[in-house]
């Protein structure tokens, strides 16, 4: 193995081990929590994978792009939640349950949802696209089983399941947060060559207006509009790549790209966490 393909396995064994330890605190009624709220899911949706499709339709449309980038905001658009997310929504202040179920809910539609979104996709554009087979697989393993598993053991096993977890937990972060910087460092180069063109502006527009759209759609309860904010802007990597791989020529930039999109997405929202923290201001009377 390349020491690339090492560090994206210790990068999925990471995020793995993470999702894991939600599902250790995690309970039927979180996973449930969104199916329950009919009106609540159905603006997720919307917010999701309505508004942010028709975003990235009209930024391909304003914006000279190169291909690779059109490709990848189409799949950014059509990808679900990624499995680190709820994590980084509770510190902002959002809903525990919401985020856990946002994400479980998503990721099962996602099964159908991106096949249905690239057809679209291909009918306005006139050409084809598809959804990758690894798309279902990727979502069963980074989401559906270390949840269930997490969630089954911490049933049994209780406090004994949190004791053993901390370890782990602690040194799966730290893995992230250095494999993270590891990619990045390899993939600098490919990085620097997509910067122009207005690809830096598109990205930025892709998730500041995710940002506002869950703001806007996340309901009367600030922790909700918190976390649809935070999973409006930002999405699935890996299952993005595989999107943008399988409907572009010869693939050339693509993970570039994805880099790229992840690095404007954590700069960007940094500003909005540190605004959820603070609270919303009270309402003038």
């Amino acid at each position: 193995m390349t020491p690339q393909q090492w560090i994206l396995l210790a990068l999925n064994a990471s995020i793995v081990v993470t999702v894991f330890g939600y599902g250790v605190h995690t309970t039927l009624d979180d996973v449930l929590y969104v199916v329950r709220r009919p009106a609540q899911l159905l603006r997720s949706l919307i917010a999701m994978f309505v508004l942010m499709p028709l975003l990235s339709f009209g930024i391909d449309w304003a914006f000279e792009l190169r291909p690779e980038i059109e490709v990848v905001l189409i799949a950014l658009a059509l990808s679900p939640i990624p499995p680190l997310l709820p994590n980084k929504e509770t510190k902002a202040g959002g809903s525990a349950s919401y985020g856990l179920g946002l994400l479980v809910t998503v990721a099962v539609l996602s099964i159908v949802i991106v096949p249905f979104g690239l057809w679209l996709t291909g009918q306005v554009f006139h050409r084809e696209m598809t959804a990758p087979g690894t798309v279902a697989w990727l979502i069963l393993r980074t989401v559906i089983l270390p949840l269930a598993v997490g969630m089954v053991l911490g049933g049994l096993l209780k406090d004994k399941a949190e004791r053993m977890l901390k370890p782990v937990r602690l040194v799966a972060n730290l893995l992230i947060a250095v494999i993270g910087v590891a990619i990045i460092a390899l993939s600098w180069s490919s990085i620097a060559q997509l910067v122009g063109n207005g690809t830096l502006i598109a990205l930025a527009v892709f998730v500041l207006v995710g940002l506002a759209v869950g703001q806007w759609l996340g309901g009367p309860l600030p922790r909700d509009r918190t976390v649809l904010a935070l999973s409006t802007a930002s999405r699935h990597p890996g299952i993005a790549l595989a999107i943008a791989t399988a409907n572009h020529p010869d693939g050339k930039g693509i993970t570039a790209a994805v880099l790229l999109y992840l690095l404007v997405s954590i700069v960007l929202s940094l500003p909005y966490v540190k605004w959820r923290q603070r609270g919303e201001p009270a309402p003038l009377r």
